[in-house]
């Protein structure tokens, strides 16, 4: 039986009491969500090697997402096996495998082998790219196609997958009537919108939803429904090409839920700061308070280099305002493939937006983290400030760069605030 099929029974399964256990919550509270579609558990269960799952969703802690994968130029094995890690690590909670470059059978399968946290796919890609090998392009493939390489990552235990079933006709006329800076980003997206235009068709993944539906019970893998016309720059962004997007997704979200079919929304992207608490409310709205999964928010098309800490900024914002989950940006985002010590930085980053949204939204045990830090700050306890620290080994690394003598640090050395005011206060209360 599903994870939904089970809850309607009103059994605890394994992965619930997990999820609510990681929580602090009780079973009952996750179930109630899965069953009104708020919260969704991704779980295959042919991912054998899934013992890390997470509940993604109303009342829960913000989870954050590490896009790893290989592309036509860099395609070793080893490198995408030790980002896994890396971003594990340092707190992902789920990992996406974006691969597009060399074997990207045999690399997803050793992802999922390896991988003991929820694995991610957006099996267009493989589609795609396959269909180029077959038939000579991306336009030639068939509905069989890619509906073949969806039951085929299933059975091979993917988690969840991204797909674009709200890429119309109509949100496509939507778009060319709109006019855009930076028209689709989305690589999913465009593989879908240059095969409906060229053939003069409806997209498979729409058209055929049902089918999709039908594989997505029978495997219980949940559905990210993606944003294929997400902003790609802040000019773009809450136009109407997004939002016919959305109201699409909206009505696809209601399907699967009758289904039985566990669903969460994919959304932008690039958008000016002012506007990322009324987008994670009109979602919220249109898709009936379905999880919701965003990349950044990125609030400033100008932080190349840095774009980590741009998302950053959006994802704290979204993430208090109601996101349930973030996608991670990397430093190369926009620039390059990134590497280990990118996937290390981009993790950490989406890892103190979300943990600052929590604290804002009053998840259990949020606030608590932060309150134990000011406590070891106050004691000049550096061994458990290093501890409670996102990353151990850099706090650890900088509070030994300058020695000090003393207990305090480099920066006041003697005159430390918190080290003169209690010897004073302590004086005083005798």
């Amino acid at each position: 039986m599903t994870q939904i099929e089970l809850a309607q029974k009103g059994i605890v399964s394994p992965q619930v009491k997990h999820v609510a256990l990681q929580e602090g919550l009780e079973a009952d509270f996750v179930l109630q969500g899965l069953l009104e579609g708020r919260i969704v558990v991704p779980f295959n269960g042919n991912h054998r090697s899934l013992t890390a799952c997470c509940g993604i969703g109303h009342g829960l802690r913000t989870k954050v997402n590490a896009n790893i994968g290989t592309s036509p130029d860099f395609f070793g094995l080893d490198t995408e096996l030790e980002k896994l890690r890396v971003a594990v690590d340092y707190g992902a909670d789920t990992v996406m495998d974006l691969s597009i470059g060399g074997d990207i059978s045999a690399t997803r399968k050793a992802i999922l082998k390896a991988s003991c946290v929820p694995v991610g796919t957006v099996p267009i890609y493989q589609a795609g790219i396959e269909a180029i090998d077959r038939y000579g392009a991306i336009v030639d493939m068939t509905a069989d196609d890619i509906f073949n390489v969806i039951e085929k990552q299933a059975v091979e235990g993917v988690d969840f997958m991204t797909l674009h079933c709200g890429v119309t006709q109509a949100s496509i006329a939507r778009l060319k009537e709109e006019g855009r800076l930076t028209d689709i980003v989305s690589r999913g997206g465009a593989f879908l919108t240059g095969w409906m235009l060229h053939n003069e068709r409806e997209s498979p993944l729409y058209q055929y939803y049902d089918r999709l539906l039908d594989l997505a019970h029978k495997y219980d893998f949940a559905l990210s429904l993606g944003d294929g016309l997400r902003p790609g720059c802040l000019a773009d962004a809450t136009d109407r090409a997004q939002v016919e997007e959305l109201i699409i997704i909206g009505e696809l979200v209601k399907r699967a839920r009758e289904a039985g079919v566990q669903v969460f929304v994919e959304g932008p992207g690039h958008l000016p700061l002012d506007q990322v608490e009324s987008n994670v409310k009109l979602e919220k709205s249109i898709c009936q308070g379905a999880p919701f999964y965003v990349l950044g928010p990125m609030v400033t098309d100008i932080g190349a280099g840095y774009d980590h800490i741009v998302a950053a900024i959006g994802g704290a914002i979204a993430a208090a305002a109601g996101v349930d989950f973030l996608c991670y940006v990397t430093p190369t985002e926009h620039l390059s493939l990134p590497d280990v010590e990118d996937v290390k930085q981009g993790v950490i980053a989406s890892c103190i937006a979300a943990h600052a949204g929590d604290i804002v939204k009053g998840v259990k045990g949020a606030r608590e983290k932060d309150d134990r830090m000011s406590r070891a700050r106050k004691a000049l306890d550096w061994k458990l400030q290093a501890e409670l620290s996102f990353d151990p080994g850099l706090s650890r690394q900088i509070h030994n760069k300058i020695p000090s003598d003393g207990e305090t640090c480099s920066m006041c050395g003697e005159y430390c605030a918190m080290a003169m005011v209690e010897k004073y206060l302590s004086r005083s209360g005798n």
